[in-house]
């Protein structure tokens, strides 16, 4: 009730007695109590439209979804989407995908549920791994054979270089993949020929590029990098090589301000570093995180010998700026000497001249000298031979 309907119905309160007070005290709580919950209930359903209208809705693509579940071990959810025609191979930012990752997780079901609809068995990450080398460096047995089975590539040759037999520890692991190799009649040779066939492919490559005239030093990737960063990271001396005598830059920089002798220091290619100090790279630079090619190298022995690399780089430069100032010494005094003996030959020259014209001015004095006594003499006789006439 309004403030005013109260002060009306005063007069006929007075007049109620104490019981009858008392009632209408509760009838009219009970209706206050009734409005009260119908405006909760109005502010309520207001409150729920507008966070309605609000909400925003979150979707993931199909693949993200597929990679999800596959991580973390929902067979049945996987098996769902795969029904639902979502593809096998769906990757994520780095290029795993789910049968790379139930190789991880050691998931027999799993993998053969993705195989089964059509999962590709040699599917390469963004460092070149393959499912199979996912298995093999896990040690994982079973998985390791239903992937030879299906047609896994047992040469096939990640990032780094190395097939999966070159990275798997596990022995039992290991002599199941050497003995398949051996059956298949896998040689040293052939071993090596296709392991040196991704660098010859590089190479053959960058020589086009030559020929077409390219700069060497653009970068090939999102992150910068150059193919003499590539070739670094990789260890292709033979393609490092052919860089340099094409005159691709030691010093260029990849976002993160990496230089090539950063690439082969992390990924521990010595033979790559000592080529590139060679030609000039600085074994003392550093990234943006403030790291010299020493600093990221996390193989003990061979960050010695970086460090020792980088000293022996220093002395040389301290013994070339020696040689430099030693010479720069040299054409200084050389050149203090000739403008001395210059200035020598210049006063020599100048005191002849004055002798020969004191000389000559000698002569000529005494010529006039002489020539004067003459007369005089003459004169004299004349006298002398008037007086005896």
């Amino acid at each position: 009730m309004e403030h005013s309907d109260l002060v009306a119905e005063m007069a006929q309160v007075e007049h109620l007695t104490t019981q009858e007070r008392l009632h209408l005290a509760r009838r009219r709580r009970m209706q206050q109590l009734k409005l009260w919950q119908q405006r909760e209930k109005e502010w309520l359903r207001s409150r729920a439209k507008r966070e309605k209208s609000n909400k925003r809705s979150i979707y993931f693509s199909d693949s993200v979804m597929l990679l999800e579940a596959a991580a973390r071990n929902d067979i049945d959810e996987v098996r769902r989407l795969l029904s639902r025609g979502v593809t096998p191979d769906a990757t994520n930012e780095d290029g795993l995908t789910a049968l790379h990752q139930c190789c991880i997780d050691n998931n027999e079901a799993m993998m053969r549920l993705l195989l089964d609809h059509g999962a590709n068995v040699n599917a390469e990450d963004s460092e070149k791994w393959t499912p199979l080398h996912a298995a093999a460096t896990c040690g994982n047995l079973n998985l390791v054979r239903v992937l030879i089975q299906r047609g896994a590539n047992l040469l096939a040759v990640n990032g780094d270089g190395n097939m999966p037999y070159d990275i798997c520890e596990e022995e039992r692991t290991l002599d199941a993949i050497e003995s398949e190799m051996a059956a298949r009649g896998v040689t040293q040779r052939l071993i090596d020929d296709t392991r040196a066939s991704t660098e010859m492919k590089m190479l053959r490559d960058v020589d086009e590029l030559v020929k077409a005239g390219m700069d060497l030093d653009e970068p090939r990737d999102n992150q910068g990098a150059t193919l003499l960063h590539i070739a670094s990271a990789n260890g292709y001396i033979k393609v490092v090589e052919y860089l340099l005598e094409h005159r691709a830059s030691t010093d260029v920089v990849d976002h993160d301000m990496w230089q090539p002798v950063h690439a082969a220091a992390c990924w521990g290619h010595l033979e790559v570093l000592e080529l590139l100090v060679q030609y000039g790279a600085d074994l003392n630079v550093r990234n943006k995180h403030d790291e010299t090619p020493a600093d990221i190298c996390e193989e003990g022995e061979l960050r010695a010998r970086i460090l020792r690399l980088a000293a022996d780089q220093e002395e040389l430069r301290r013994h070339a700026a020696a040689d430099r100032l030693r010479t720069a010494r040299r054409s200084s005094s050389s050149a203090s000497t000739s403008r001395t003996l210059s200035r020598v030959r210049s006063v020599r020259r100048t005191s002849l001249r004055e002798k020969q014209l004191t000389a000559k001015a000698d002569v000529r004095g005494e010529a006039r000298l002489r020539e004067t006594f003459d007369s005089a003499v003459d004169d004299e006789l004349q006298d002398l031979f008037n007086v005896c006439d």
